[in-house]
């Protein structure tokens, strides 16, 4: 039997985009109305209450579109969405779930009303119970916003995402293939690995897509690799001998003198109570003027003049002006008696 699937497709053209996601309209639902109704309903914190209260009449006009039913309970503290006779698509429902949790992680309004669109999804990470420690789970929360929330904005513009970090959790909307890409960098900067080194991934990644001929190629050359180093926890000692110096011998070394050896050495072991006393004083007071000393001598260090080069500098000048002032005058001498020598 002739094969089918390699015939031509005069429809199948270039120009068309095979991964469009067309909407839906109430024309593609042939079956009509739900038999059941759907209902989602999540719990929001108190601060959250007076922000939710102003933004609920544009929240409830998105989510009329859709044919969509929500409820806010401040008694209770919660938010509820359901389906409704005039609802026709049956993933608005999902969407609306996404939306009520977005707003209580704290999202603005404005940006979470966009899950209801098809292009955008919406992932919520808890990053809480990835690190045991808290001060370590403050100092790696942080490395994901950086320093005035450069690193943060950095994510947001290479995934084409939004990223909202609030509390144990890292709120995210954006297409699948960004999130996907966020979750990663999210998780491994909880695992100590800084979201710097996926940056950089990211921005090679993106030159390479401009480049068609790159298309069917593996990337992996084009990749920074980066080396984890593990370093050592054990615990190094301050002062390490070396053994190999050491001249081996089968006997132990000698046993310390105990406490009590020394005091029976120096014989305070025989005095007795107030003398014991008398001479721990005596000692007391003895450590506490050495150290006297030399706490008064440290002072005193600071006030002590400088060595005067000026004077010594001085006085070799005048060294040599002498020296030089004899030697003239032996000069003058020896020239008188040339002189008189001659004349006789």
């Amino acid at each position: 039997m002739p094969s089918t699937h390699k015939q031509e497709k005069p429809w199948d053209t270039d120009d068309i985009d095979k991964w469009k996601v067309d909407a839906f309209t109430p024309d593609d639902n042939a079956a009509g109305t739900f038999t059941e109704e759907s209902s989602f309903a999540t719990l929001f914190p108190k601060y959250r209450e007076v922000y939710l209260r102003e933004a609920w009449p544009m929240i409830t006009r998105s989510l009329e579109r859709f044919g969509i039913a929500c409820t806010l309970d401040l008694v209770e503290g919660s938010m509820t969405v359901k389906t409704t006779r005039k609802t026709y698509d049956p993933a608005s429902i999902l969407n609306a779930r996404d939306l009520i949790k977005l707003l209580s992680r704290s999202v603005p309004a404005p940006q979470a009303i966009k899950i209801l669109e098809d292009s955008t999804a919406a992932d919520i990470i808890k990053i809480r119970t990835l690190t045991r420690n808290k001060e370590r789970f403050i100092k790696r929360r942080q490395r994901i916003l950086g320093p005035n929330g450069t690193t943060l904005k950095a994510l947001e513009l290479l995934t084409q995402t939004y990223i909202l970090v609030q509390g144990n959790t890292v709120s995210t909307m954006g297409p699948f293939r960004g999130l996907k890409e966020v979750r990663r960098v999210i998780e491994d900067c909880m695992a100590n690995i800084h979201p710097i080194y996926h940056i950089k991934e990211l921005m090679i990644k993106r030159e390479l897509m401009k480049n068609p001929e790159l298309a069917s190629e593996n990337w992996e050359r084009f990749l920074p690799h980066f080396k984890r180093r593990n370093l050592s926890k054990r615990r190094v000692p301050a002062k390490v001998t070396d053994k190999s110096k050491k001249v081996y011998t089968p006997f132990p070394p000698p046993q310390e003198k105990s406490k009590v050896d020394l005091q029976i050495e120096s014989g305070e072991y025989f005095l007795g109570k107030q003398a014991k006393e008398r001479a721990a004083r005596e000692r007391r007071e003895e450590g506490q003027r050495e150290r006297r000393v030399e706490k008064k001598r440290e002072r005193e260090r600071d006030f002590v003049p400088p060595k005067e080069e000026k004077a010594k500098k001085e006085k070799e000048k005048k060294r040599k002006r002498n020296d030089e002032d004899g030697k003239e005058r032996k000069k003058k001498e020896k020239k008188k008696r040339v002189v008189e020598i001659a004349e006789v």
